[in-house]
């Protein structure tokens, strides 16, 4: 099964009562996660065979959803036009490339055009990335950042991501930043275009934009021990974040942004 097959069977209304911004992510998720198709109250299921798989198979299958998901992807944005939408973005049209445009992501640099992705030269070589990036230009770009900073759960019909953004991110980036100084921190921050944030009760916090519209709050409280207090990590967003991002590729974004972080950290250890 692929995601449009499970696309088809639903109202296509972005109603969001599935937890998820849009039909295509939930679709997705479903072909290729194995996701409750039943959260979607409105799907027709006759005839629709879910069958369980190892482990193997699923990644296998999940691999091929992904790739499907991209071509269509890519099909939605062959009729955009790029010079129209390069400024709501934040993005450049590239002065090397007929028809593509050039962005940052994560300290990495992206080409896109409408037959190719590139992060620093080279093909992503997790698929989820070329989603990410796609939704990113297919959104068009609305209200530019606000500065109005709210959490995941404030996001409407994000219930279902809370738990998603503590496992992948939030708790990830906690135990990696127990014990650190605040200025090792913030330097793994900056190699991102991150800057320190003000007006915080935190031990360390800054904005890091994940894309050039897409601020993510990090705020970081270190343990302490006689307290009975772990390490908390906090994100934020832009109230406005969902003109840009539906909710699985915004907690995914977030989930890179601890990727990063990470990798940075081990290499300069």
């Amino acid at each position: 099964m692929n995601p449009l097959d499970v696309l088809k069977r639903t109202p296509k209304s972005n109603c969001g009562e599935c937890g998820y911004q849009a039909c295509l992510a939930f679709a997705a998720n479903v072909a290729r996660s194995g996701e409750d198709p039943q959260k979607c109250p409105y799907i027709n299921l006759d005839g629709l065979t879910l069958a369980e798989k190892d482990s193997t198979s699923l990644d296998k299958m999940a691999e091929k959803h992904d790739l499907e998901l991209i071509r269509h992807l890519q099909d939605k944005i062959s009729d955009l036009d790029f010079p129209t939408i390069a400024a709501p973005l934040g993005l450049s049209l590239s002065p090397d490339a007929n028809d593509a445009l050039t962005f940052p992501y994560l300290g990495q640099s992206v080409l896109l055009s409408k037959s190719q992705l590139l992060i620093n030269g080279k093909e992503p070589e997790d698929p989820r990335d070329q989603i990410l990036l796609y939704n990113y230009v297919y959104s068009g770009g609305a209200d530019p950042p606000s500065g109005i900073w709210t959490g995941l759960e404030s996001l409407p019909n994000s219930i279902s991501k809370i738990k998603t953004l503590a496992t992948y991110c939030e708790n990830r980036l906690a135990q990696l930043f127990a014990g650190q100084s605040r200025d090792t921190i913030l330097s793994l921050c900056a190699q991102l275009g991150g800057k320190p944030a003000t007006g915080t009760s935190a031990t360390a916090s800054a904005i890091i934009p994940v894309l050039p519209h897409l601020p993510q709050q990090l705020l970081f409280w270190d343990e302490e021990p006689e307290d009975g207090f772990d390490a908390k990590i906090k994100i934020l967003f832009d109230k406005n974040v969902l003109d840009y991002l539906d909710l699985e590729s915004l907690v995914f974004s977030s989930e890179r942004m601890a990727d990063r972080l990470m990798l940075l950290f081990s290499k300069a250890k």
